[in-house]
């Protein structure tokens, strides 16, 4: 068996020592924060003792002739993201996860998807990173792909750890670090509803599709549909904190309770405007910042068929508040999501390479709350000014009225040579100064 040494700290200040292909398969989910499906995930190393560093996780691509190309994408992925970070890697480690299918065995899995990890591991040697150990995980037992020694790494495999008895799991729990469940788990939280609870929902997005996209293809109209969109959404928010607290899956079923779907249809439809999804980007924190995660997660899950694609807004909305409140592992969930159904998506592309590059979400809130300082700002010198504005409007038509009816010498003649000369603008002018 290859021994590594590998260093991770759930803080700054503890470091655990993992030795071997059986702790490093042990800490993959407190790595990534859940257990990933159906996924390649890659972790960059550095120094003598292994520090992790960077970290990537993709869907394994369900055709074989992707996966040349795909591993050349993920390995200059993780390099370069790395070098932008501050440092090239010393080595990297990667693990191949995906459960058996129909008729399969875990030694079966592993098999299929040796020329996958065969790629990956050419694809960083090409790019002078050596892979230090490529594992795969499959029917809660793993396989190392780089050992050869049959004696420490069979060819039946070797089961996983018991969950919470490594030293790993003990760290992670001193640290309180948690394990949110699977992928599929946390992805069935962001998925549409099914087609029979989905109909009605349907139904609600052509309807308001036909009233609404006129509309957001007019510049005047669209600032309509904007305000509209907004006040909407704070409405919902406001619905959805009020609500009692209940454990995650009952809470999903309780938002989507509260939520009726021609609002969902309209806040949807609404959020496809790029200058609206921004301003409701800014409840991103505090007391806002939960509401807006659910009502956000409970509209991704409205996008049924044939509307998959416009969840990419509200996708990529949880995502941002997932990162901004420090929910790292939901966020990359959320935004991974975002740019399946839209790839060219560029708030989520922005987003997720912030976040996977991990930059401190702080620069983009300070910029998003100095946004919205400044429109309010503006909205109060704009309400001076109109208030202004009506207020040196009606004192000429109060005096206008005094002269009109003076007995001063010459007002009357001169009244008179007004009506005669210029016939109905006063009833104009008295039109205009009522409203």
């Amino acid at each position: 068996m290859n021994k590594h040494h590998e260093s991770t700290g759930p803080s700054d200040e503890q470091q655990i020592t993992l030795r071997g292909p059986a702790e490093l398969a042990d800490a993959l989910p407190y790595l990534m924060g859940f257990h990933p499906n159906d996924s390649v995930v890659m972790v960059a190393l550095y120094g003598g003792r292994g520090r992790f560093g960077g970290r990537l996780r993709l869907g394994i691509p369900q055709s074989a002739q992707e996966w040349p190309s795909v591993a050349e994408q993920l390995a200059e992925c993780l390099v370069k993201g790395s070098e932008r970070r501050g440092g090239r890697p010393d080595a990297i480690v990667i693990f191949l996860c995906q459960d058996p299918a129909d008729g399969e065995t875990g030694n079966q899995t592993m098999e299929r998807l040796r020329p996958f990890a065969q790629r990956l591991r050419t694809a960083c040697g090409a790019l002078d990173v050596p892979v230090l150990e490529a594992l795969c995980i499959s029917g809660n037992r793993y396989w190392s792909y780089v050992c050869p020694d049959a004696r420490c790494c069979p060819a039946e495999g070797n089961p996983l750890a018991m969950p919470g008895t490594s030293v790993m799991a003990a760290a992670a729990t001193y640290a309180g670090i948690q394990v949110r469940g699977s992928l599929r788990e946390m992805e069935a939280r962001l998925t549409p509803l099914t087609r029979t609870a989905g109909e009605g929902q349907q139904r609600a997005l052509d309807a308001a599709g036909s009233a609404m996209v006129p509309k957001l293809l007019d510049r005047e109209s669209r600032k309509d549909v904007s305000s509209s969109t907004l006040k909407l959404a704070r409405r919902l928010m406001d619905r959805l904190g009020q609500a009692p607290a209940a454990a995650p899956s009952l809470a999903d079923i309780n938002d989507d309770r509260l939520i009726g779907d021609e609002e969902a249809a309209s806040v949807i439809l609404g959020l496809q405007d790029r200058e609206t999804r921004d301003r409701a980007a800014e409840w991103m924190e505090g007391p806002e910042a939960d509401p807006a995660l659910r009502l956000w997660r409970a509209l991704a899950r409205r996008c049924v068929a044939p509307y998959e694609e416009h969840a990419a807004a509200p996708l990529a909305l949880a995502g941002w508040v997932s990162w901004s409140t420090g929910d790292e592992p939901a966020a990359r969930v959320a935004l991974a999501l975002a740019l399946q159904l839209d790839p060219d998506y560029t708030f989520a592309q922005l987003l997720h390479e912030a976040c996977n590059q991990g930059l401190d979400p702080e620069t983009l809130r300070r910029c998003l709350r100095g946004e919205r300082s400044t429109r309010a700002a503006r909205h109060v010198r704009r309400t001076e000014r109109v208030a202004g504005a009506r207020s040196v409007r009606v004192r000429p038509a109060g005096r206008a009225r005094t002269r009109a009816g003076s007995t001063r010498p010459g007002s009357g003649a001169t009244a008179g040579r007004r009506r005669t000369g210029r016939p109905g603008v006063q009833g104009r002018r008295g039109t205009r100064t009522g409203r």
